[in-house]
């Protein structure tokens, strides 16, 4: 037999989960319209039959999970950046290899506001539904 606090932990635990799992979904879906010309319609595609078994299956206030996933391929874009703005040189193997990049900073800050968004969103909603039982 499980105590309470037990049991509590196991739910709380599977939130979570499903908070992971939608934020999975949303950056799937931003990779795949980041993406459109070449594999974006497969990610997508994924993206939404993930998103149909997790609203079958899941916990409600876990969808905004999805929107913290959007944050995903920012940070990565930001990441990818992170030299410039401007031409940014690399030595490589066989000389140097020249790219344009953008500033990194405006990539970085959308991320933020979107993981930030939906995490908080996702908190303020489990405690308002514990509050309610």
């Amino acid at each position: 037999m499980q105590s309470n606090g037990v049991a509590v932990r196991d739910e709380r635990a599977q939130e979570w989960g499903w908070f992971l799992a939608w934020l999975a979904v949303g950056g799937c879906v931003a990779l795949g319209l980041a993406a459109l010309l070449s594999v974006g319609l497969v990610l997508i595609v994924l993206g939404a039959l993930a998103a149909v078994f997790l609203l079958r299956k899941g916990h409600r206030n876990a969808v905004v999970g999805a929107v913290t996933g959007l944050s995903l391929p920012l940070f990565y874009v930001a990441y990818l950046n992170r030299g410039g703005p401007g031409n940014v040189c690399r030595a490589t193997a066989g000389g140097e290899t020249c790219t344009d990049e953008y500033a990194p900073v405006p990539f970085l800050i959308a991320g933020a506001l979107l993981f930030a968004a939906g995490f908080l969103v996702f908190l303020i909603l489990d405690r308002r539904r514990k509050g309610t039982r």
